[in-house]
């Protein structure tokens, strides 16, 4: 029997089993019971007393088993720490740090928003969805590693889409009369191509949203002439898709998640205000996760932020629109009271009823 006093030890029952491993017979046994967290510990504990055999042994094991996050964070702390020689830690360091460049990131960012919108698979589409817009958002838990993709990357996605609805639309407009199609089932393979590639566009505009790039989407959006043109020619179960992006759009400036220039919400609402009252009836109907009380408040808070003249052409457009169809179209009541006292009633005593 011999005594061991050991000054300054935070932790006495990892140093007591760091001595017991210089007398066992089956290092990597041991380790294997005791388990990864303790085996870093040991590690620790190895390296600062140079037991030389106890730190090849916890090197060799830690390398050959998985590890939970809480682990590999420890592992990165301990590595920080200590020098270890090279050969031996190869491994390890090889899966604890990666040495890709900031352009190969992004080239595998990239690639995975392609794949993800050229995905023909629903499932599995469904499933990478949301997994690769948490790994790129910056509100997501992967914040501080989060993978980085350019805006060109985005909005070079965002526009093959558009091209590629383009195309369904006048697909939809000139070989299937929109009567015939409104009688096809819902499981027309057209549709689902069509609303295959509006989720993906609405897919994006979340991401770009959340990175605080969507900006230059609004006008890229105000300024489809040829899909607003063929909205008319097609039937509503069709033509219904493209108000999801739109409702997206406003309920982002309406809830001042989006800022843009007057211009910018000018044109998006002077394309699209007329094409979405036709189609709320639809949206309603297939609502596909959209809320539709919040669409109505967004779009009338983004109607407000309009000159005033703007606003009379469009709230004069949805009230012949809902005196005529009422619950199919948004109601924008309260937005149209408070577009009626600014229309009318000026300086302070505007200001008096409003604060009311």
């Amino acid at each position: 029997m011999c005594r061991i006093e050991v000054p300054e030890v935070e932790n006495l029952g990892v140093f007591r089993e760091t001595i017991e491993l210089m007398f066992e017979d089956d290092i990597p046994k041991r380790l294997s019971k005791i388990g990864v967290y303790r085996s870093i510990d040991i590690l620790e504990v190895s390296a600062g007393i140079m037991f030389t055999k106890g730190v090849l042994s916890c090197l060799k094991f830690l390398e050959a088993v998985p590890w939970t996050e809480e682990e590999e964070e420890k592992l990165r702390i301990l590595f920080s720490r200590f020098k270890f020689d090279d050969i031996t830690t190869r491994d390890i360091l090889a899966r604890l740090y990666s040495r890709n460049s900031v352009d190969s990131q992004q080239h595998l960012a990239r690639q995975i928003v392609w794949s993800i919108t050229s995905c023909t698979d629903a499932n599995a589409r469904n499933e990478l969805k949301p997994l690769v817009k948490g790994l790129l958002c910056r509100s997501s838990v992967y914040e501080k590693d989060h993978a980085d993709v350019n805006k060109e990357d985005l909005y070079s996605v965002c526009q093959s889409c558009l091209s590629s609805i383009v195309c369904l639309f006048e697909e939809a407009s000139d070989t299937i009369p929109s009567e015939k199609l409104a009688k096809k089932e819902k499981g027309s393979p057209l549709i689902e191509r069509i609303s295959r590639e509006v989720d993906n566009i609405n897919w994006l505009l979340e991401i770009l949203l959340d990175r605080q790039m969507a900006e230059e989407f609004v006008d890229m959006w105000a300024d489809q002439g040829e899909l607003i043109k063929m909205h008319e020619n097609v039937s509503p179960m069709v033509r219904y898709e493209l108000s999801r992006v739109s409702a997206l759009l406003f309920i982002a400036m309406g809830t001042r998640k989006l800022h843009c220039p007057s211009e910018s919400r000018s044109g998006l609402l002077l394309a699209w205000f007329g094409p979405m009252l036709l189609d709320f009836g639809w949206l309603q109907r297939c609502r596909k996760g959209l809320d539709m009380k919040a669409l109505e408040e967004a779009m009338g808070q983004t109607l407000l932020t309009l000159p005033l003249k703007q606003q009379y052409m469009l709230f004069m457009e949805w009230f012949r629109c809902f005196s005529k169809h009422g619950t199919e179209c948004p109601n924008l009541s309260k937005a149209f009271q408070i577009w009626w006292r600014r229309s009318f009633l000026r300086g302070s005593e505007t200001y008096a009823i409003e604060t009311r």
